[in-house]
Formats: structure tokens, sequence, C-alpha cells
């Protein structure tokens, strides 16, 4: 058998849903692997935290590995695959020795990648060993190797994604069932869309780490979490969507990257899209990502982001590439050059939005919204007034032209300070996406 036909041997790192649907896969479609891949591909040796957990598959035939790093000095094992999660502690360790030995490494894990992509890149460099991480983001898209390579050819001007499963899920039974947060995120918990301790989720956490790393390959630069402005989704209400279907926009978080005058734009927040935006269509628990290209134009990637199927999916999809040989710096140039230019700050950003006030039904209440807004330089675009809430408040909408959003901010401020003003203003971003 030629070294070309020899097994690819693996060992796995992390047996939770989709470490087992790797384990799955490369047992079940054996015969296909190998003749996609141009070579054999099989497990020999696993790593998890307790061995007599029942996972529903056979693990009796693989060498087990209390220390997961073990994986890495195994000479039983050609490829580790990472599945264990969390940016530091044993992943990063593991990642580090593989690398350091030489030995490829694939990941579904995007904390890990986010917070160390150019280290861990240098160090694959360095011993030209592939490190690879689809399934670290949305899950079975293919938008690293999009990117990466089909894209390859193009400068890319921005992109926008749909990257958390939980919080389409949620925001899409706020919009048809008319229900508030709290209780769409209890009942999204109760059926496991939602963690128990839901806060990496809904908090924006999961999809900066996704927007770190593809902004990272889109413009050449190194993942960075510390200067990407997070905001997630606790904070809206049923009456922004409302207001937001009949201004015609529908509200998602988005992960944003794009090139700006003066560096690059890269941020995560709830916004409003219009009706007409193919991520506006994106409903429940599905992924999407928009890409815009100097040549090819706007492409979009829409599927499953998250479950044991499409991720480990993505995971295999990896394998398959390396065993095939194939080989290319992890974020598509070399790791010397991710530089790290203008992260602009979020108060540069410049663009659209959307405010909705609460105020008394009291005379002279128009004077003083409008004056705060000319103050601070923004103008009106539209204005919605509707009648007197529960409490006899009345709500005042409203969409901006484009202005800064220190401008913007700046007049939320003002009218925090204004006694007519009965509660905080909701401000959200409206996006072209």
């Amino acid at each position: 058998m030629t070294k070309e036909q020899s097994p690819l041997r693996l060992g796995i790192a992390g047996l939770g849903t989709v470490g087992i649907g790797v384990v799955k896969i490369v047992e079940d479609n054996a015969t296909v692997l190998a003749a996609r891949a141009g070579r054999p591909i099989v497990i020999t040796a696993v790593s998890a935290r307790d061995r007599s957990r029942n996972r529903g598959a056979d693990l009796s035939a693989y060498v087990w590995h209390d220390n997961a790093v073990d994986l890495a000095l195994d000479d039983s094992v050609d490829l580790v695959v990472e599945l264990m999660g969390g940016s530091d502690g044993p992943a990063y360790a593991l990642a580090k020795a593989c690398l350091k030995a030489g030995k490829p490494f694939v990941t579904a894990n995007k904390a890990l990648v986010a917070t160390h992509g150019k280290e861990l890149a240098t160090l694959a460099e360095d011993s030209h060993a592939a490190l690879r991480f689809e399934a670290a983001v949305a899950g079975g898209i293919p938008i690293v190797k999009a990117l990466t390579e089909g894209l390859s050819a193009n400068n890319i001007s921005g992109l926008h994604g749909i990257l958390n499963g939980t919080c389409n899920y949620i925001l899409t039974r706020m919009e048809h069932e008319r229900l508030p947060f709290d209780e769409v995120l209890a009942d999204a918990q109760r059926i496991g869309y939602a963690e128990a301790d839901p806060t990496f989720d809904i908090d924006g956490i999961d999809t900066a780490h996704k927007t770190a790393i593809l902004a990272a390959i889109a413009f050449g630069m190194a993942p960075d979490l510390e200067n990407l402005p997070t905001e997630g989704i606790r904070n809206i209400v049923p009456v922004d969507i409302e207001y937001a279907r009949e201004l015609g926009y529908r509200i998602k978080l988005l992960g944003v990257a794009r090139q700006a005058d003066g560096g690059v734009e890269v941020r995560v927040h709830p916004a409003m899209v219009p009706l007409s935006s193919p991520l506006a269509k994106v409903m429940d628990a599905t992924n999407a990502v928009m890409v815009t290209g100097d040549h090819v134009g706007p492409t979009g990637y829409e599927g499953a982001g998250a479950g044991a199927g499409p991720t480990a999916s993505a995971v295999v999809a990896d394998i398959v590439d390396v065993a095939r040989g194939v080989w290319y710096p992890p974020f598509g140039v070399p790791a010397a050059t991710l530089g790290a230019p203008a992260q602009l700050g979020a108060d540069n950003h410049i663009g659209t939005y959307y405010i909705r006030l609460k105020v008394a039904d009291v005379p002279g209440v128009m004077a003083d919204i409008t004056r705060a807004l000319a103050e601070n330089t923004v103008s009106i675009e539209s204005m919605l007034q509707r009648g007197h809430a529960d409490d006899g408040g009345v709500y005042i909408v409203l969409t901006t032209h484009e202005t800064t959003e220190e401008a913007a901010n700046a007049a939320l401020n003002h009218f925090n300070a204004l006694e007519c003003v009965l509660e905080s203003p909701a401000m959200l971003r409206i996006e072209a996406a």
C-alpha cells in the first residue's frame, strides 16, 4: 500500500453530540469517504472526560486517552479532531501540541479560533500542518471554504450574517406569536433550542466569535474580539418587532464586517433589515451569510447552522481535504500578514437608525424631540405616532437619515434627560443587508 493509499488515522477529542456524529459518519460512510479522499479514513483513538457514559455508539475498538493532549503524542493518530470547546484549557493545549508536532488539527471550536487564531495559524504554517475549522462557523454551511477558496479572486467589500440559530429562532417566534422575549427563551430552553445558561447565545458572544473569524478571512486581519462591539437580543420587545414590520423591516441579530473609510467595521448587534432582503427571509434556527465581492457581486449561503449532523458533516469535510493533501494558510493568507488594520469603533459607524420613544401626551413634546435631534445633527426620515400605551404614554417612532452612531447616541442621551420621556429610548441600526 502506498503512502497515499494508507489510512488517515483519526483521534477525536470530545464525544458529545458532534463528536459522536463524526464517529458515525466516518463509520457509516467509510466507502464513499475513501473514494472521495483517495485513501481510507479510520478512527484509532478517542478522548473524553467520562468513559462510562452511554453515548449511543460502540467505542470499544478505539484507544481511550483520559488526557486529550495525549492524542497529539499518539503515534497511531495522524490527525486530531477537537470537539471539546472552550477558548483555553485542554482545547488550547491540544491545539498547540498537535501543531507543534506537525500533526493536522481539525476543530469546530469557534472560541478557540477567534481567541488564538493568529498564534495557531503561525504554528500550523511553521510545521506545515493543516489547521482547519469549517465547522466553527455556521455549522453545515461551507462559508469558510467559500471565503478562502471560492471567492479568493475577489476583494471582499462586506459580509452580513445570521450566525446564531438560537437567537434567530427566538426572534422568529416573538414575531409570529407576538410573545415577549423571556417567554420564548424559557420555551426554547425547555425544548433544547437554548442552553440552561443562554448567555453565550443571546448576548451575541457566539455570533462575535464567528464574525471575528469571517472578518479575519475576508480582510486578512487577525481575529480581534477585544475591539468587536457586541450587543445581543435581550432588550428586543414585541412592540419594536411590530413597528419594524410596519416600516418594512424585520429584526435580526447580525454579524457584520465591511470595508469603510479609514478601516474595517466589525460588529454584532440586532438590526432592522428590509423585508425584501434575503436575510429577512431566514427564519427559525437557520443560519445565512451574504458576502459581496468586487467581481462576483453579492453571494448568499444558507443552511443549518448547528446540530450534530450539519456540524459533524463540516468536520468530516475538513478531514477529507486533509486526506487529499490539501493545504493552505488557515486564514487564506500567511499568518505573518494577518495585521491589525484600523478596526473602527462603533461611534464611527455611519448609518440610519430606528428610535422608539415613550412620552407623556402633553403639549410641546414634539418640539422637545425635534430640538434634541437638531442639536445633535440628526435628521428625521420618517415618523410614526400611535395611540396610548397601557400607562397613558404615547409611542413615537422615527427613522433617521444617515448619521454617525456617536450623534445618534448623543440624541438618545438628550432624550433621557427630557421630563416628557417616560422610559429609556430604544435604538436599532438599520442595515440594507
